[in-house]
């Protein structure tokens, strides 16, 4: 199995990355729930599926606790959660309150590490590793092209992307040189408000 991506062209005349095309990603129309996530982890291992998602039941409410308490949380393989909020500005000291704060959201560090990628040489002659930072949970993910989103939404072909390169569909990112980040989602999803949020 692969993450599916579709090639969407930037149509936006003003962008420096007019005409480029870029990879964009295509998700399924269904979430994964915690049904699934529990039976997946029971083939895994001796844990009998109830257990296991009693366990998940039980992760919101632990995690909602421990950010009450105003605690970073980190989940080994996964990564670090916090809390995080917008807030108005003012211009008095005294006036900067719990009032003031508006927006509230759950900021997502995914968990890293070094992956070594080669050896080169230094100006002393002596041979280092090249290494890159890669993301725990999605550094093995393989990618696969497909035509699929057609179907499932008939405005995906649009492939229309702003003029930093952007894909209106979600959050891909582009400096303007003309690369751009998947994960740009072609298909939205209604039922998810917090989708254009950080994680």
């Amino acid at each position: 199995m692969a993450q599916k991506f579709i090639k969407s062209q930037n149509k936006n005349s003003q962008s420096t990355a007019f005409g480029k095309y870029f990879a964009t990603a295509v998700y399924d129309e269904k979430f994964i729930t915690t049904e699934q996530i529990a039976d997946f982890i029971q083939q895994q291992c001796s844990i009998k599926k109830s257990d296991i998602k009693a366990a998940l039941d039980e992760l919101g409410g632990a995690m909602k606790h421990f950010f009450e308490l105003g605690q970073k949380i980190r989940l080994d393989g996964i990564g670090i959660f916090k809390v995080g909020f917008s807030s108005i500005g003012v211009t008095k000291l005294e006036d900067c309150s719990a009032a003031t704060i508006t927006e509230r959201r759950i900021l997502f560090q995914p968990e890293t590490e070094r992956v070594v990628v080669g050896q080169t040489t230094n100006k002393e002659g002596k041979i280092v590793q090249k290494y890159v930072v890669a993301k725990s949970l999605i550094k093995d993910v393989l990618f696969e092209e497909t035509h699929e989103n057609a179907m499932k939404n008939p405005s995906a072909g649009s492939g229309t992307v702003d003029e930093g390169g952007n894909s209106s569909a979600g959050s891909g990112s582009s400096a303007g040189s003309g690369t751009q980040s998947g994960g740009s989602g072609i298909i939205p999803t209604p039922t998810d408000p917090e989708d254009d949020q950080p994680a």
